[in-house]
C-alpha cells in the first residue's frame, strides 16, 4: 500500500497538467496564461472536494506578475466560471485594465461556462473567444435571502436582536424584509447592475441601450453571444493562444508562460471539485440562520448534463 501511495504522489508531482499546454520556445516572446476557474470570490483561490474557487487576491497577483514581466507580450485569460462575488470580479477587471494600459494584449478564452461575473472579467479584455457551445452572458446581479421565521416557530426557537439603527439587521432570517429594506436592497442591485452594464458597453464598444436590451440575465451559447456582439470569435483554447500570439506580433514561435501554477495536490482537488460541481447545487447569496446581510452576486448556475 505504501508503495502504491508513493507511486501516486510521484506521478502527481511529475505528470504534466491535463489540458495545460507545454511551453513553446524560450526567451522574451511569451504569451502569459492565467486561469479563472470556479466561483469568483474575494481573497485567495481555494480548491476542495466540493468546489473550486478563484480568489481575486490570487488573480491580482498573477496579473501584476504578468504586467511586470517584460517577456510577456500578451495574456490569455482561460475562464471557466459561473461568476460569483461582484466586488471580486470588479477587482480583477480593474487589474486587467492596468495590464492593457501597460501595453499587454489580453484575450479571454471561454471554457464550459464564462457567465455573469465570468463575463464581467471577459468584457474587460481586448478580445473574447468562445466555443459555440460555451454558456456565457447572464449579465445581471442577484441577491437571495432566507426567511426561517416559520421554521423557528415550529421548533420553539426565538431570536432577540439589539441594534444601533433600524437597518443594522437587514436581511435577517428571523423576520420578513420590510418595504423600506426591500427598496434599499433593490437600489444596491440596480447600482451594481448599472456598473456591469457600463463595463460591457465600454469593453464591447456597444451603446448602453443595446447592452440593456440583452442584459436581462439570459444565458447565451457562444454562437448566440457572437451574433449578439458579446463574443468576437469562435475557437478553442489552443486557437486563443495562437490568436493572442498573432495579435501581439509573436508569430507561431512563442512561449506559453503560466502564472499561478498549481501543486499536484491542488490539481487533484480541482479535478475532484470539477466533477462534484456537476452534481451539487450552489445557493447564490443564501443567508445563514444568523441575521445579517447577504452578498450581491454575479452568478449563473449551469444545469448538469445527465
Amino acid at each position: 500500500m505504501l508503495g502504491v501511495l508513493a507511486s501516486l504522489v510521484v506521478g502527481l508531482a511529475t505528470a504534466p497538467r491535463a489540458g495545460r499546454p507545454a511551453a513553446r520556445a524560450v526567451g522574451s516572446r511569451a504569451v502569459g496564461l492565467i486561469y479563472v476557474d470556479g466561483v469568483i470570490t474575494g481573497g485567495e483561490s481555494a480548491a476542495g472536494f466540493f468546489g473550486a474557487s478563484t480568489g481575486s487576491d490570487s488573480v491580482l497577483a498573477q496579473l501584476k506578475e504578468a504586467r511586470e514581466d517584460p517577456g510577456v507580450k500578451a495574456v490569455v485569460l482561460r475562464i471557466n466560471s459561473p461568476g460569483g462575488s461582484a466586488p471580486a470580479a470588479q477587482e480583477i477587471g480593474d487589474e486587467i485594465e492596468r495590464l492593457r494600459k501597460a501595453g499587454k494584449l489580453v484575450v479571454a478564452s471561454m471554457g464550459d461556462v464564462a457567465a455573469s461575473g465570468g463575463y464581467w472579467i471577459a468584457a474587460t479584455s481586448d478580445r473574447i473567444i468562445a466555443e459555440p457551445a460555451t454558456l456565457t452572458g447572464s449579465i445581471g446581479v442577484i441577491m437571495q435571502l432566507t426567511n426561517m421565521q416559520n421554521f423557528y416557530g415550529k421548533i420553539g426557537f426565538s431570536y432577540e436582536t439589539f441594534k444601533s439603527g433600524p437597518h443594522k439587521d437587514m436581511g435577517s432570517s428571523v423576520r420578513p424584509v420590510s418595504p423600506e429594506e426591500r427598496a434599499i436592497f433593490q437600489s444596491m442591485i440596480d447600482d451594481i447592475y448599472g456598473q456591469f452594464i457600463n463595463v460591457v458597453a465600454q469593453g464591447r464598444n456597444m451603446p448602453v441601450e443595446r447592452v440593456r436590451a440583452i442584459a436581462d440575465g439570459r444565458v447565451f451559447t457562444g454562437r448566440q453571444a457572437k451574433t449578439a456582439g458579446l463574443v468576437d470569435e469562435l475557437g478553442n483554447f489552443n486557437y486563443a493562444l495562437d490568436r493572442a500570439a498573432a495579435l501581439a506580433g509573436l508569430g507561431k514561435d512563442y512561449e506559453v508562460r503560466e502564472f499561478g501554477k498549481l501543486t499536484p495536490i491542488e490539481r487533484l482537488l480541482n479535478q475532484l471539485a470539477g466533477a462534484a460541481s456537476l452534481r451539487l447545487p450552489f445557493a447564490a447569496g443564501s443567508v445563514p440562520a444568523a441575521p445579517g446581510p447577504a452578498g450581491l452576486y454575479l452568478l449563473f448556475v449551469p444545469p448538469a448534463m445527465q
